[in-house]
């Protein structure tokens, strides 16, 4: 079938990109990386929750706080920063200020020492360096089509994605090694008064810096003419007046942005709670739990950059569908051979981690094949919107698994049912995902 991308599509027209504008854009992935891997993920959110903050249940409960809302702040103001990119034509310059801005915030989690007085002042720079990082995001991926044709954009998203999971391992393992595992390491630091995550944070920062500089350097905005003024309720009129018009024009895209809300929301339940099924179910240790996270890095990096080439030749739907397929069925391997040992773990829960990278990618993918020219930060920003709207439910179904798990088996440690929450909310996913057609079947208005 010959595709046919959208009248006014942004990757409508074929173009000459060169090579050392694409690595430029991935380069970004990379850059900030540390912001997901080291800060949210690994390290600062552990020491930030631990008990030299407070009773853990304080503390835990306090993140998840502040999770919410930077989430909901996410939610609300996404689709409409997106859409000023549009419109002003600066995804470029706000980009490079919105990653200034995380890496000064990085930098800032230094000054949050070991003691219950700096709990709230270390959730506050966190929450909102998850906010500035989420919106950097949508410009980010808004920057795509500047990158990439219809021709090559799963190969491009998925190199971009791959380079992102490597460059967090990379960052996560040199400053384990450089400055956490040593009793003293680089530079004379220990972990006294915490000086070895905080040092940490130090390096994140000028790693975010350092490394995003071939994005500013490369890539230019596109000059356009001065637009007019826009208060902020204008903005939000204008915002429903483009979901109106995106129903009416590309209902499937509409479609698309509902699945891709669950489906990512379960793909995020894979990584959040992998590490805590491998330490309380299959009995891994810290230092085991830190291999395998490498390692889960590695495969989810490669194999995302492998799929990108799948994703221009069969499709993104297709990798999507095979990718959630596949997850499914391994978390109901893991769930029911939990009994066997670690070898489940490290084989099953290692195979998981290949599919993650290659489903996100695709999902990026295949939006931006939909985008009508210069609506990239908008539909972006909606797509941030939706992830963020129901980012609940892997949380929730993986809580009331586990309850469900007890009272059906009496068991005190019936954490592995928590798979099946995942299970359902990937599943649920790949259902809705199932009548949305591939954008190379998707016409204007149809």
């Amino acid at each position: 079938m010959t595709e046919i991308a959208p009248e006014g599509s942004a990757l409508a027209v074929t173009k000459q990109v060169p090579r050392r504008s694409v690595v430029a854009w991935a380069m970004w992935d990379w850059g900030t990386q540390p912001l997901n891997t080291v800060i949210i993920t690994f390290v600062f959110s552990v020491y930030i929750t631990s008990a030299a903050f407070g009773d853990r249940n304080v503390t835990s409960l306090a993140l998840a706080v502040s999770t919410a809302l930077a989430g909901l702040v996410v939610a609300v103001i996404a689709p409409v920063l997106g859409q000023n990119s549009d419109r002003t034509g600066r995804t470029v310059r706000n980009l490079r200020w919105q990653t200034w801005v995380i890496a000064a915030l990085a930098a800032a989690l230094f000054f949050v020492r070991p003691d219950p007085t700096f709990l709230w002042l270390g959730l506050g720079i966190l929450a909102v360096a998850s906010i500035v990082g989420e919106i950097a995001n949508v410009n980010y991926y808004a920057l795509i089509d500047e990158v990439s044709t219809k021709q090559n954009v799963g190969r491009v998203s998925g190199f971009g994605w791959g380079l992102g999971y490597l460059g967090g391992i990379v960052a996560l393992l040199a400053l384990n090694f450089g400055f956490i595992a040593p009793e003293v390491g680089l530079f004379g630091v220990s972990s006294t008064d915490g000086l070895d995550i905080r040092a940490s944070m130090v390096v994140c920062g000028m790693w975010i810096a350092v490394f995003t500089l071939p994005t500013f350097l490369t890539l230019r905005d596109r000059p356009k003419p001065a637009p007019p003024r826009v208060g902020v309720a204008q903005s939000y009129v204008l915002l429903f007046r483009s979901l109106v018009d995106l129903w009416r024009q590309s209902p499937h895209t509409v479609f698309f942005l509902a699945a891709s809300a669950l489906f990512r929301d379960g793909l995020s339940g894979v990584f959040a709670f992998g590490a805590v099924i491998a330490a309380g179910t299959f009995g891994f240790e810290p230092g085991d739990v830190i291999i395998f996270g490498a390692l889960a890095n590695v495969i989810a990096g490669v194999s995302t950059i492998a799929f990108g080439v799948v994703d221009d030749r069969i499709g993104p739907k297709k990798v999507i569908l095979f990718s959630l397929t596949a997850l499914v069925a391994l978390g109901l391997g893991i769930f029911f051979l939990h009994d066997r040992g670690q070898i489940v773990f490290w084989t099953l829960g290692m195979a998981m981690t290949a599919f993650v990278g290659p489903a996100q990618a695709a999902s990026r993918s295949y939006l931006a094949r939909l985008i009508p020219e210069g609506k990239s930060g908008e539909i972006f920003g909606l797509y941030a919107t939706t992830g963020r709207a129901i980012s609940f439910l892997a949380p929730t179904f993986f809580a009331l698994a586990i309850l469900l798990g007890a009272w059906v088996t009496g068991e005190e440690n019936t954490q592995y049912w928590g798979i099946l929450g995942i299970v359902v909310v990937l599943l649920a996913g790949l259902l809705v995902l199932i009548p949305v057609r591939e954008p190379a079947d998707i016409v204007p208005g149809g």
